[in-house]
């Protein structure tokens, strides 16, 4: 019903810069939150950054002041700028989308997850 597009992973020396995007498509009604995830090996998956529809945000704290989210309500697409990257920062990182769809009706919300996209920050 709803289909997530992520890209812009990929390898880059500690201190570097990558920007994420995340694309929904689909049959979809209306979109409330949408965020980040991420995912290091042998650790549980946690919240990196979080935008509402109207446009508030929440960061993880190790995140905070390095890292950027927004989001384009036209394009339904969100977005991570991730600066001054850190080998603890290495991770999976999921789009997620919190989603009304035109099957489900307009008042019910369901969580939408990408397929991950590999992060990479060496030392």
């Amino acid at each position: 019903q709803v289909q997530l597009v992520e890209s812009g992973g990929g390898s880059v020396q500690a201190g570097g810069s990558l920007r994420l995007s995340c694309a929904a498509s689909g049959s979809i009604f209306s979109i409330n939150a949408m965020g980040w995830y991420r995912q290091a090996p042998g650790k549980q998956r946690e919240l990196v950054a979080r935008v509402t529809k109207g446009g508030s945000t929440n960061y993880a704290d190790s995140v905070k002041g390095r890292f950027t989210i927004s989001r384009d309500n036209a394009k339904n697409t969100v977005y991570l700028v991730m600066s001054s990257l850190k080998p603890e920062d290495t991770a999976v990182y999921y789009c997620n989308v919190v989603a009304s769809t035109v099957v489900l009706g307009p008042f019910i919300f369901a969580d939408y997850w990408g397929q991950g996209t590999q992060v990479t920050v060496s030392s």
